[in-house]
């Protein structure tokens, strides 16, 4: 494994697999370790000083989360990222993010943690830092929608849409392009306006996957 890894620190034994967890997530997602990475057990466990059980726990949970692929035969890898999987992940978010932001700004709900994470996306000096923030920008728009249930689905696609993200970043670098949609997005919702805030919203979504993975044709 070529990204690197904390230092042997003792790690208390509980907390091992939410440990491994915690940071294979951040090197996933901020592109430490690149989609298509072999992730094998024992290098891991020996770079985290633990046993494979912390390790094989926590790459189920990333494979359940979509974010590593495991094979009987080949091993646990990054999952790689190709225009098919985006436009899955992008076109679930494209059909609920916009409705439940449409429903926090109808619902009058507070959008200053949406403010709080812009500012930090704007100001992030580095691109890890940047995706952390963006993520907790949309979720701040559509947490607040009043249907958990809506919630858990957006929430259970952040990680691939993050991945998705990630890649798409390191390919056509388009980050300021998207802030000033995210500031025209904010600004609509918190002068009320639901549906302009929603359709925003929807162009936002659709022209991130049109731009970083254009159908055939249409490049």
């Amino acid at each position: 494994m070529n990204a690197p890894l904390p230092g042997r620190t003792p790690v208390p034994i509980p907390s091992r697999t939410s440990y491994v967890l915690e940071h294979l997530t951040h090197a996933i997602l901020s592109g430490a370790l690149a989609p298509g990475s072999p992730l094998v057990e024992t290098e891991l466990a020996a770079g985290f000083g633990v046993s494979k059980t912390p390790v094989r726990e926590a790459l189920k949970t990333l494979a359940g989360r979509g974010l590593v692929e495991m094979n009987e035969y080949k091993g646990a890898a990054v999952r790689t990222v190709n225009a098919e999987m985006a436009r899955s992940v992008y076109d679930i978010r494209q059909l609920l993010e916009p409705e439940a932001l449409r429903r926090t700004v109808a619902a009058g709900r507070d959008l200053g943690p949406a403010r709080v994470a812009l500012e930090q996306a704007l100001s992030a000096a580095d691109a890890a830092t940047r995706a952390e923030a963006n993520r907790d920008f949309h979720r701040a728009l559509y947490a607040p929608c009043g249907n958990p249930l809506l919630v858990k689905t957006l929430d259970d696609l952040r990680d691939q849409a993050a991945l998705v993200s990630s890649v798409a970043w390191q390919i056509t670098p388009s980050w300021d392009g998207e802030a000033d949609e995210h500031r025209a997005i904010l600004a609509r919702a918190e002068e009320g306006d639901a549906d302009g805030a929603a359709r925003l919203l929807y162009a936002h979504i659709a022209g991130f996957v049109s731009r970083a993975f254009p159908k055939e044709g249409t490049s």
